[in-house]
């Protein structure tokens, strides 16, 4: 009975069910990203392009002024590889649920679309197969596809001053993942000041403001992180005694 019942949570149906709610809060953040997109000069076509080969609010947000200021490839990998190294350690974490139907290219195709949501419906689960992932995956991309999209086409045919408002969009997302742990956390509001800081003297700074965006993005994540990994390190739990 109970493997029984494990074949039943893991079905490609299951997964699309689950996937359901993550698909529609990706299409909102989607659409500010596919506004933003266009309005810094990319197609509608490359916007969705981008969507549809990386999942990854963050980085795509700040690959946009690095490909739209021209920067290198070199510039432009490495704060991509900064900003997503979290996913490798989510992956691995993922792989440790996997059953023995998902193969290693399973894994590369799943890996794909390992968000921070994904990761937590997922591991949520005793233990899940190869067609349940490909639903939860699947959902949540058509989503962030599909809100690039319709947010593209919306900021090539839209009025300018509404246009630049919804753009503003992307920013309140990001501005409300960060606050709420910063105003609990006096460690994350340090690191959080810090990178405000150095992002400011790169700003404007005559010397410093020179610096390509991408290498600004990676100078202030990595010297806050590493501030603040100092400054503040978390300590391992001690383990309890057995008392005898």
């Amino acid at each position: 009975m109970k493997k029984f019942r494990e074949i039943q949570e893991n079905t490609f149906l299951k997964g699309i069910v689950g996937g359901i709610p993550i698909c529609l809060g990706y299409f909102s953040v989607a659409f500010a990203f596919g506004i933003f997109a266009v309005s810094n000069g990319l197609s509608s076509f490359e916007a969705l392009l981008i969507s549809m080969t990386n999942v990854t609010s963050a980085g795509q947000l700040a690959a946009i002024p690095i490909i739209v200021s021209g920067g290198t490839l070199f510039e432009l990998a490495a704060s991509q590889f900064i900003i997503n190294l979290r996913y490798a350690l989510m992956s691995i974490t993922l792989s440790q649920k996997l059953d023995s139907s998902v193969s290693l290219f399973d894994r590369f195709i799943i890996a794909f679309v390992n968000t921070d949501e994904v990761f937590a419906v997922a591991s949520s689960k005793e233990e899940v197969g190869r067609n349940y992932m490909f639903g939860l995956i699947l959902t949540p991309w058509l989503g962030w596809s599909a809100g690039t999209i319709v947010g593209a086409v919306a900021g090539n045919i839209l009025p300018a001053l509404l246009i630049s408002a919804l753009g503003i969009a992307i920013y309140g997302m990001f501005i409300a993942i960060v606050v709420p742990p910063a105003k609990e956390n006096k460690h994350v509001l340090f690191c959080v000041l810090i990178a405000i800081v150095l992002s400011c003297l790169f700003r404007f700074v005559p010397l410093l403001s020179k610096v390509q965006s991408g290498f600004v993005i990676i100078i202030c994540e990595v010297i806050a992180s590493a501030v603040s990994a100092v400054l503040f390190p978390i300590e391992a739990e001690k383990e309890e005694k057995n008392e005898i």
